[in-house]
């Protein structure tokens, strides 16, 4: 059986002891659920859980944590559910159990450094709760600690893993001890042969320069006493990884890197680093260039301390860090150090507020004295507040603005993609394409060959290379059809002056086109199209310039109107015509062709200009459906909605709108409809069985 001791010892220097009896009993759980269970080493499986648990314990995380740490397998690998572990121990432990195994289910497939980076990013933004990363990085220490047990295969692929994503999420959240482990051990297994020859070159330096240490550390003790500044000053060895990449980015030989030994010196205040840093380069002299003041400028992540190197003794250089005892504990617990390290119980300090600009949550809770469980609920992770990260079918990580929907990602895939999107799958289901898009989304689009962007795409796209697509398509889409309606029109005006179309030859146009410098054929049948030009006045036109033969023979003839036209011919949504009502075509300057029903009240003050109307009737074969609007007055009953769907549903109509007016307290009430019907007789049909229903007392359709 695993020994806990080391566990419940560490737990109980700072928790209560009824938090200890909950975390031995998720101990218990976790034991039971992984019975029998063997890791690769030979080891009970229980021991990693409970080695992850004992090194949050030493990071003095808060017992939600450390029994989330001990159940952080049993979901995924035994039939332990999220829902029994929320009973026993409550929803937040099982928020953290879940996070832990959302992020266990993504796997790092490419080593680009632009995939790394979001990669890196997206795991930060996926955990809500800021120790859902802690426990995965503790989890991820350990595996590394125990790695040998592993083929050298599956040794290089979590190394390299580690060094590309985890080092450096543990470095991002300041947990610097954390992070120079993570990478030594990524180190030593990623490249075997470069970690022995190093760390032996580091062990025979540090047995050469042992006296240029000690010298100097007597050197700058002696010197801080005669100043009176307290402090306490340690010589610590740069981690065998930081040396490696030194060499490797600067072309370096081993010799060549001096700083292999630095000396860190903390002190009690702000003040204090000041005057040490005073002094020390009254002691020795400073290398221009080389100082860095973290105190006034912190990093990212928080840390904070005064960098200089100094020439010392024989003129090799030294590092030093100097710091306060505050800054000392945020620099290598980082995040972990808000619920370990408390200045009094006035709340967080000034420094910590610093430190965690970037936990966006804490703005709220400047002043406001909090214990740590508490102050845990406000450090939900938002690092990236403008970015989500999602996969595509292939696994690829794309980055989107926050708000991004699925045609934003279909855009961002391929222009192609975007204008033949027709719908989507989130996580293998399907969605509609206006859907709101969140980190860790498995988005794939599917296309068809006949489909185009829909305007009201527009509504709710996030990314400006969606919006600009789209308008180019829909310009482009609005424009050539424009070009098809204003031939038709111009086809009808010269008919109408009795001129057959077909003898209006090259040289008319071409003189036309002389007249209008700078445009084309299709940019004047476009302005027709779109109401920018008569089409009677470019008839008469064409006709004053050429010889053209009559067309008497031939009847005048309306515009066919077939439904299929697009945009350069809008019907009226004040009156919704449809086929079998009597129509008008009104042309509207930059609109185009607006079709208006015969009696449609809205366009009564319009009459009056003939110019701007033209003759339109409908295509015998219309092949598509057309709204329409109907009122219907019902009787205040249970269910009555439910019968009118369906009657409308029985009539092969789609509803496309349902509103009704507000609860008045009467027996009855007004229901609205915007319904799709092919044409007059669809309609008739509709309407004559929606009379069938008891409760349905009057109906009328709704024009102007």
């Amino acid at each position: 059986m695993p020994n806990t001791t080391q566990l419940t010892d560490t737990l109980s220097s700072y928790l209560k002891p009824e938090d200890i009896v909950q975390v031995e009993e998720a101990f218990r759980v976790a034991e039971t659920a992984h019975h029998g269970q063997m890791r690769k080493s030979g080891e009970a499986y229980i021991s990693h859980p409970l080695a992850v648990a004992t090194i949050l314990a030493e990071w003095r995380l808060d017992a939600q944590a450390i029994m989330a740490a001990l159940l952080h397998d049993v979901v995924e690998d035994t039939p332990t559910t999220s829902q029994e572990i929320s009973e026993k121990f409550g929803k937040q432990v099982a928020d953290l159990v879940d996070g832990v195994s959302k992020l266990d289910k993504i796997e790092f497939q490419s080593e680009a450094h632009a995939q790394a980076e979001n990669f890196r990013k997206m795991l930060l933004a996926m955990a809500r709760d800021v120790r859902v990363i802690i426990i995965k990085l503790a989890d991820r220490l350990h595996n590394m600690r125990t790695l040998e047990s592993m083929q050298a295969a599956k040794q290089q692929r979590i190394s390299h893993e580690t060094l590309e994503i985890y080092a450096p999420i543990a470095n991002r959240l300041g947990l610097n001890n954390v992070y120079r482990e993570l990478e030594d051990l990524a180190f030593r297994f990623a490249h075997p042969n470069r970690y022995t020859v190093l760390s032996k070159a580091v062990k025979a330096a540090r047995g050469n320069r042992r006296e240029v240490v000690s010298k100097v550390l007597e050197a700058i003790e002696l010197k801080l006493a005669n100043c009176h500044i307290e402090a306490t000053v340690t010589g610590r060895e740069k981690h065998l990884y930081s040396i490696y990449r030194k060499m490797q980015e600067k072309n370096l030989a081993f010799s060549e890197v001096f700083d292999i030994y630095g000396f860190r010196v903390t002190v009690k205040d702000v003040q204090n680093c000041y005057l040490a840093l005073g002094s020390l380069h009254s002691l020795y002299k400073p290398i221009p260039g080389k100082f860095k003041d973290y105190i006034a400028i912190p990093k990212a992540n928080g840390y904070q301390s005064l960098h200089t190197t100094l020439f010392g003794p024989f003129g090799t250089p030294i590092e030093i860090q100097i710091r306060s005892q505050e800054m000392h504990q945020i620099a290598e617990a980082g995040v972990a150090s808000h619920w370990l390290y408390k200045s009094g119980e006035s709340g967080i300090s000034e420094m910590q507020q610093k430190t965690h600009q970037w936990l966006q949550s804490l703005l709220e809770i400047q002043n406001e004295s909090r214990d740590a469980a508490e102050f845990l609920e406000h450090i939900k992770v938002d690092l990236f507040p403008d970015e989500v990260y999602v996969f595509t079918p292939k696994g690829k990580i794309m980055a989107l603005p926050r708000g991004a929907t699925a045609v934003d990602f279909a855009y961002a895939v391929h222009t192609d993609v975007g204008n033949r999107a027709v719908a989507v799958k989130i996580n293998h289901e399907h969605a509609p394409l206006r859907t709101e898009l969140n980190n860790g989304d498995h988005v794939e689009i599917i296309t068809a060959s006949h489909a185009n962007p829909n305007p009201a795409w527009l509504n709710y796209v996030a990314t400006g290379k969606a919006r600009s697509h789209i308008r180019h398509f829909l310009k482009t889409l609005h424009y050539e059809e424009s070009v098809a309606l204003g031939g038709r029109l111009l086809e009808q005006a010269l008919r109408a002056l009795k001129v057959d179309p077909a003898s209006i030859g090259a040289g008319p146009w071409e003189k036309l086109l002389r007249e209008n410098a700078g445009k084309t054929k299709d940019e004047i049948l476009a302005d027709i199209g779109l109401g920018k030009r008569l089409n009677i006045v470019v008839a008469r036109q064409l006709v004053s310039l050429g010889d053209v033969s009559s067309a008497e023979q031939r009847p005048q003839g309306a515009i066919t109107i077939r439904g299929t036209e697009g945009m350069a011919v809008q019907f009226a949504s004040c009156c919704r015509p449809i086929p079998g009502d009597p129509i008008l075509g009104f042309i509207n300057k930059g609109k185009g062709l607006i079709i208006h029903t015969h009696d449609c009240p809205t366009i009564a003050h319009y009459r009056s200009d003939p110019d701007k109307w033209v003759d339109v009737e409908w295509d015998p074969d219309t092949r598509k459906l057309f709204d329409v609007s109907i009122k219907l007055v019902v009787a205040n009953q249970r269910g009555v909605l439910a019968k009118v769907a369906a009657t409308i549903a029985d009539a092969d109509s789609n509803i496309d709108n349902v509103s009704m007016e507000e609860e008045d307290g009467s027996a009855y009430t007004t229901m609205y409809f915007t319904l799709q019907v092919e044409n007059r007789m669809h309609l008739a049909r509709v309407m004559r069985g929606l009379r069938q229903i008891a409760e349905v007392v009057r109906i009328s359709r709704m024009k102007g």
